[in-house]
C-alpha cells in the first residue's frame, strides 16, 4: 500500500504516468495496474486522464495530503527503529534563490551532508514561484511576503533591498541623486518566473512610490543579475544579504540610501498541515540558526518592504 501510495504521488509531481513510473524504473503497464488497485482499494477514481494531462480528482486530492503524510510517519518510524532517535536518513527536497542559494545555502547543505552521511538532499536553484505542494517538496528558503495560504512561514530576519552599482560604472555614467534619476540610466532586471520586476520602491516624501526603470540586460538568475552588475554593465537591485561582501570591499556602492528601497522578507517556507520528517526539521533549524545570523550594515527603514 505505501508503495503505491508513494508511486501516486510521484505521477502527481511528475505530472503524468509515464513519467511518474520512469523516475521509479517502473513500465507504463506496472504503472497502470498498480494505481487501478489504488482506485479499486479506495473505490474511487483519483485521476482523470487525457492524451495530453492529468488531473486530481476531489477525491484524488485528498489522498495526496494523507499519502504525504502517511509516508512521512512511515519513514520516521521506521529510522528511529533501524537506527534510533539520533540518526536521520532519507531524502530533502528543497529550492532556494539563486544567488543567496550558491553563496548562503550550499555551504551550509554541504555541512549538513557531511554530518548526516544516509541523508540525499535534491536542490532546487531558482527566483520564479515554485509549487512546494504540487512538486512535492519539503521545504524553500524564498525572499517576499508569503501568499500562499497553503504554506507555513519562519521568518530569518530582515532582508532590504539596495540599489547598487560598481565603480567603474559610476566613473562612466555618475550616480543618481535621486530615484527619478534612474530613467537616464541602464538598469539591470530581474525575471521571477512571469514577472519582470521593472518598478522599483522607494521612500519618497514619506511615502512608498514605485519608480519605473529600463535597461539592455534581463536574467532571472539573481546570481547573474549581480556579475552583471560588478562588471559595471549596470545598476542593479539586490537583496543586501547577496552583495554585502562587494559593499564591504568597494566593488560595489550602494545608491541612493536616503530613499531606503524597500525591503523583502526572508523566510523558510513549507507546506502545512503535514507531518515533516525529523530530517526536515534538522535541516530547517540548521538553515534558521545559520540564516538568521546576518548584520545589516544600514537597518532597514520603518515601512520600507515591497
Amino acid at each position: 500500500m505505501l508503495d503505491n501510495l508513494a508511486l501516486f504521488l510521484r505521477i502527481v509531481e511528475k505530472g503524468g504516468l509515464a513519467a511518474g513510473g520512469r523516475d521509479l524504473g517502473l513500465s507504463p503497464a506496472t504503472v497502470s495496474e498498480r494505481l487501478a488497485a489504488l482506485e479499486r482499494q479506495y473505490g474511487a477514481t483519483l485521476l482523470l486522464r487525457t492524451t495530453r494531462r492529468i488531473a486530481l480528482t476531489d477525491e484524488g486530492a485528498v489522498l495526496v495530503e494523507g499519502a504525504r503524510r502517511l509516508l512521512a510517519e512511515a519513514a520516521e518510524l521506521q529510522d528511529r527503529i533501524r537506527y534510533g532517535a539520533e540518526r536521520i536518513s532519507g531524502p530533502i527536497r528543497m529550492s532556494a534563490p539563486e544567488d543567496l542559494g550558491r553563496r548562503r545555502i550550499v555551504p551550509i547543505l554541504d555541512a549538513f551532508l557531511e554530518e548526516h552521511p544516509d541523508v540525499t538532499i535534491d536542490l532546487d536553484l531558482t527566483d520564479g514561484y515554485v509549487d512546494l505542494v504540487g512538486r512535492g517538496i519539503d521545504l524553500a528558503v524564498r525572499h517576499g511576503t508569503l501568499a500562499d495560504s497553503t504554506l507555513r512561514a519562519r521568518s530569518l530576519g530582515g532582508n532590504r533591498r539596495a540599489v547598487c552599482a560598481s565603480p567603474a560604472y559610476l566613473a562612466a555614467h555618475g550616480a543618481p541623486e535621486h530615484p527619478q534619476d534612474l530613467a537616464r540610466h541602464d538598469c539591470i532586471l530581474m525575471r521571477f518566473g512571469g514577472n519582470l520586476d521593472r518598478e522599483w520602491p522607494f521612500l519618497i516624501d514619506g511615502e512608498i512610490r514605485r519608480v519605473a526603470v529600463r535597461g539592455r540586460r534581463v536574467a532571472n538568475d539573481g546570481g547573474l543579475v549581480r556579475e552583471w552588475c560588478r562588471q559595471g554593465r549596470g545598476i542593479a537591485l539586490k537583496s543586501i544579504r547577496d552583495v554585502d561582501e562587494d559593499l564591504a570591499s568597494g566593488a560595489l556602492v550602494e545608491l541612493l540610501e536616503g530613499y531606503a528601497a524597500g525591503g523583502t522578507a526572508l523566510q523558510i517556507v513549507y507546506p502545512q498541515g503535514t507531518v515533516q520528517p525529523r530530517r526536515v526539521r534538522v535541516l530547517i533549524e540548521r538553515l534558521a540558526s545559520e540564516l538568521s545570523v546576518f548584520t545589516d550594515p544600514r537597518p532597514q527603514a520603518p515601512g520600507a518592504d515591497g
